[in-house]
């Protein structure tokens, strides 16, 4: 049985890593990012619910994400808030991709990437 186990992996179902995600719905929660950023990392990731890419990047980054970091982590449906979504990229002078995800510190983008460079950011230097 063992054997069978080792070639076939184990049937046990897999934890769920869950984030602690904020959503981001209003446009007025920019400026409050913005705020909070003077004291805290901000995180945005703006994910397409209908891109096979963006969910598989954003599963990449669920499973590689530090609980235990120190920054606010914001969801953006891009699809469903495309208003937030565009001025996300005025407010904060990065241009539009899908998915994207912006580190904001002291009122500014410190870093930002799309598509499968999003993990390759390193989190930890910005908190």
């Amino acid at each position: 049985m063992g054997f069978f186990k080792n070639i076939f992996g184990t049937t046990e179902p897999k934890e769920e890593k869950v984030l602690p995600w904020q959503p981001l719905t209003q446009v007025e929660q920019l400026d409050v990012i913005e705020r909070r950023s003077l004291t805290k990392t901000q995180i945005i990731f703006k994910h397409s619910t209908r891109c096979g890419i963006s969910r598989m990047v954003m599963n990449q980054f669920i499973e590689q994400f530090d609980l235990d970091m120190q920054a606010d982590l914001y969801y953006l449906d891009l699809l469903s808030y495309r208003d937030v979504s565009n001025e996300t990229g005025y407010k904060f002078q990065v241009v539009h991709q899908s998915p994207q995800l912006l580190v904001i510190k002291n009122g500014i983008t410190v870093a930002h990437a799309s598509h499968g460079s999003i993990n390759d950011i390193d989190l930890q230097r910005y908190i």
